[in-house]
């Protein structure tokens, strides 16, 4: 019934009486009661395990928390000591190395093969499945091992490279000179997903905007920079938020390809590899806390200048 009927309906009907109006109410509330008693399993899991871990865990930061013996509550110690640990300097060094440097070169290529994979080609179905499956195998444990064997002495790398001639014997997860390389190099390789997204975003992009900038005499080149980028700014700007943070989570690669240490010379201690040493290594839990509250608030303000930036390069279509 659309509105101009319903209205018309009421007329007919004259006031509604407060007998109408109870019956109204109690109707809504049977709705509301219906309606958080679905919301009830989210509103549990929200309060059980989010809300009450994240709040446990700001009070176990400012304590000496060992798993063991109760918490002995040390005010801000250990964010005081934050100031003073070399290593954990270290781990931010590597991880910002990381994550600037990965993410930019992620994003290039993912955007790169999505501008190939436009262009109409035959399987385009098949490509793009083919491109996607790194990102959902890279995180894996199967897929660190298999990078430290490439990467090792006696990898698949140093082979090809022997095959032409070249006397390659250095193990690269082993030097600190490469080792943070071979995870980044790792990191690009999983391009699949900001790829697929890149790939739906030029497909929005309406065709008349290219025929109107070749009739201006405009290149593929200049097409690209006037037009298609853009264009396609929200979605660059989406994946970019959406890396950058998964990039400072990253965990899995390190752990297995340093064996869990950071090596060689911590030069693949990511922050998320020497909080878990802390938490699970050391049982300092107290420390481990106060990291991740560290880590929660780089994150938020990384996140917070990309969107106070996000203005000034960001088009959108109002």
């Amino acid at each position: 019934m659309s509105a101009i009927s319903e209205l018309s309906h009421l007329k007919q009907k004259g006031p509604v009486t407060p007998e109408q109006r109870a019956a109204r109410r109690k109707e809504q509330s049977h709705d509301n009661k219906a309606a958080y008693l679905f919301l009830l399993p989210w509103l549990v899991g929200l309060f059980l395990f989010t809300l009450g871990p994240i709040l446990a865990s700001l009070y176990l930061s400012m304590t000496d928390y060992s798993l063991i013996q109760a918490p002995n509550f040390l005010g801000l110690d250990n964010y005081e000591r934050m100031l003073t640990d070399g290593r954990l300097h270290q781990s931010l060094k590597v991880t910002l190395i990381y994550v600037g440097v990965g993410v930019p070169m992620q994003l290039a290529l993912a955007l790169a093969v999505a501008v190939l994979l436009n262009k109409g080609m035959r399987g385009l179905a098949f490509y793009r499945s083919v491109f996607y499956l790194p990102s959902m195998l890279g995180g894996s444990v199967a897929i660190a091992l298999l990078w430290r064997q490439i990467f090792g002495t006696t990898g698949l790398v140093n082979q090809v490279l022997q095959f032409f001639g070249i006397d390659a014997t250095t193990g690269y997860v082993s030097d600190p000179d490469y080792a943070l390389w071979t995870l980044i190099l790792l990191n690009v390789w999983t391009f699949g997903s900001p790829m697929v997204i890149f790939l739906a975003g030029l497909r929005q992009i309406p065709s008349m905007y290219y025929e109107a900038a070749a009739l201006d005499g405009a290149g593929r080149l200049s097409q690209f920079a006037r037009v298609t980028m853009p264009l396609l700014s929200p979605i660059i700007f989406f994946n970019l938020v959406l890396q950058i943070i998964n990039a400072f989570q990253s965990f899995t690669q390190a752990f297995v390809v340093s064996n869990g240490t950071g090596g060689p010379s911590d030069s693949t201690l990511f922050y998320t590899l020497y909080l878990y040493e802390q938490g699970f290594a050391r049982f300092d839990m107290g420390y481990a806390s106060a990291m991740a509250w560290l880590l929660l608030l780089i994150i938020a303000t990384f996140t917070a200048v990309n969107f106070l930036l996000a203005k000034y390069w960001v088009f959108y279509d109002d």
